[in-house]
């Protein structure tokens, strides 16, 4: 239920006034230990899975009331953030719903209940708080929608151990637990992930639950899922269960699957695992081709692609999908036999998750350049504020996560800023919403550049980057246990970086391809293969070269002797 905005105009007296019911009604002991017939509702899944939720939702692990995890919504100024869950219920009964919240002005409420609906709601706490509210259902009802939400403008709440009590009803929501999932079958590899699909059973069935080796890995609410940062040419046993309100299902017949070798890591193949970035509308693009000609370059990752509102452009401003001069570019290194990572974001513009505020069509924005560009491998470069944007990282999560089962096989990396002591807490939240929304993440690369403040005095570039990747990869573990340096991308800059202190050599470079190919790293990029030249007559300053002392395409001959 979506309530309409006079709460915003409401005066302090009458405020007040809704402030003392809420007081006088809502705040009460602790639901007694009958069933619960809500399905996750504690979030305990990990994810928002049984629930029907915002773009704005997302689960969080660092706020909550009790157990690992809870719900987290944003509310904006156009949305207020809510999740609901349609329940099984009997005819002319009683129910109890109760739940705990933090945050002002949040509700949680029912409808549909074929007599008189209820809410409650507080109007801000520092705290936890507990809210309740009662209702009967009509003589010909046989389910009810339970939401919580908060309100327009009003910023984040939290909301965790949601409770609905009475009798269960006969479809399937309560009656009894699902059948068990049928027809299990694996239906794409990587060097890191296993997609899988199966068949639903009948009856109501509210999600399901994966898992690997016979411990739950994931869940989700569709009839497919894939499983990230698994181990590189190693074996898995996989089953699924169907869950509802009333319990779970037994298992599905198992399945088994091998990973692909390592050979380019995370990012799925050997030819990937050299893949500097190019920037596409700065007037050096030859520098692309002369190193797939004779440098031996592979692969390469196109920046960037930007948003305009819904559309995706390049820098040059021009869609995608109608720039004849960026598509021939790419095309060209194509016939040279350089392939493409496409990559979304960048330090200028909006990336598409934060220009575009509708999930589906920010969906269809990314697959129209996947499909434009017939591209198998896309990376979400996120930096500067937009890494803290909460309600367009989650988003973007959702997006990638339809991406990923709409196009079997497609490798996806994200990038971020990291220090010789990993990522920041800014990105240690991005890879934990990642998470949190089930997305598999494939790789993760680390932008081991521009540290600035501490690192400065000394510094030693080749050995920071080193450390960045080992810190990062520890970082993942405690989100993917199974990671290893496969799922694990460094992307330096060469030569002078934007802090004047700090130079990236050649001498650097070989450091960090020894540890690369001591490691098995996913992925070695650097930015970019545009400035790989020394700066001489028209090509001056840091976008169109290294600014040191080095000749044409160094820095991608030393890069390329890494294989995976």
């Amino acid at each position: 239920m979506k309530r309409s905005r006079w709460l915003t105009f409401l005066s302090a007296p009458a405020v007040a006034l809704l402030a003392c019911g809420a007081a006088a009604s809502g705040v009460l002991a602790p639901a007694s230990a009958a069933t619960n017939l809500l399905a996750n509702p504690g979030f305990e899944a990990g994810n928002l899975s049984g629930w029907t939720c915002s773009a704005a939702d997302s689960v969080t692990s660092s706020t909550v009331h009790s157990g690992s995890y809870a719900l987290a919504g944003a509310a904006s100024s156009s949305d207020d953030a809510q999740c609901s869950q349609e329940v099984s219920v009997q005819p002319s009964s009683s129910y109890s719903l109760s739940g705990y919240v933090e945050g002002a002005y949040v509700f949680i409420g029912d409808s549909g209940t074929g007599s008189s609906d209820t809410d409650n709601w507080t109007p801000g706490t520092s705290g936890w708080q507990q809210l309740s509210t009662s209702f009967s259902t009509g003589a010909s009802t046989t389910s009810v929608t339970i939401y919580v939400h908060g309100w327009y403008g009003q910023g984040t709440y939290y909301a965790d151990d949601l409770a609905l009590t009475g009798t269960a009803g006969s479809g399937g929501g309560g009656g009894s637990a699902p059948a068990a999932p049928t027809g299990l079958a694996v239906t794409a590899t990587t060097s890191s992930s296993v997609s899988l699909s199966w068949t639903a059973p009948s009856g109501t069935v509210t999600g399901y639950n994966i898992y690997e080796n016979g411990t739950k890995a994931t869940s989700t609410t569709g009839t497919s899922g894939t499983i990230s940062g698994l181990a590189a040419s190693t074996a898995y046993t996989f089953a699924v269960t169907a869950y509802n309100s009333a319990g779970e299902s037994a298992a599905s017949g198992s399945v088994q699957a091998t990973t692909a070798s390592s050979g380019g890591g995370g990012s799925g193949s050997g030819s990937y695992s050299v893949a500097p970035y190019v920037d596409l509308t700065n007037n050096q693009e030859g520098m692309l081709n002369n190193a797939a000609t004779s440098a031996g370059l592979k692969a390469f990752s196109a920046a960037f692609v930007i948003g305009s509102g819904c559309t995706p452009i390049w820098g040059d401003t021009l869609p995608v999908t109608n720039d004849p001069t960026v598509t021939g570019e790419i095309t060209t290194a194509e016939a040279d036999g350089a392939q493409p990572i496409v990559s979304f974001g960048g330090e200028a513009g909006s990336e598409l998750a934060v220009s575009c505020t509708s999930l589906s069509q920010l969906t269809a924005a990314y697959q129209s350049v996947i499909s434009t560009l017939h591209v198998t491998h896309i990376d979400f470069d996120i930096e500067g504020a937009e890494i803290a944007y909460t309600a367009d990282n989650t988003m973007r999560f959702q997006a990638i996560n339809a991406l990923e089962a709409a196009n079997p096989g497609l490798v996806v990396s994200v990038t971020i800023p990291v220090d010789p002591t990993g990522p920041d807490g800014n990105g240690q939240a991005f890879l934990a919403a990642a998470k949190a929304n089930g997305t598999r993440i494939d790789l993760i690369n680390g932008m081991a550049m521009d540290y600035y403040g501490s690192w400065d005095p000394g510094a030693e570039m080749g050995t920071d980057a080193v450390d960045a990747a080992q810190a990062t990869l520890a970082y993942a573990q405690t989100l993917w246990p199974s990671m290893t340096y496969a799922n694990i991308g460094v992307t330096p800059m060469i030569g002078q970086n934007d802090d004047a202190a700090e130079v990236f050599t050649e001498a650097d470079a070989h450091t960090l391809v020894s540890f690369a190919e001591a490691n098995h790293l996913g992925r070695l990029a650097f930015w970019s293969a545009d400035r790989d030249q020394p700066c001489s007559g028209s090509v001056s300053g840091l976008p169109s070269c290294s600014e040191i002392s080095q000749s044409p395409l160094d820095f991608t001959k030393i890069f390329t002797a890494y294989t995976g």
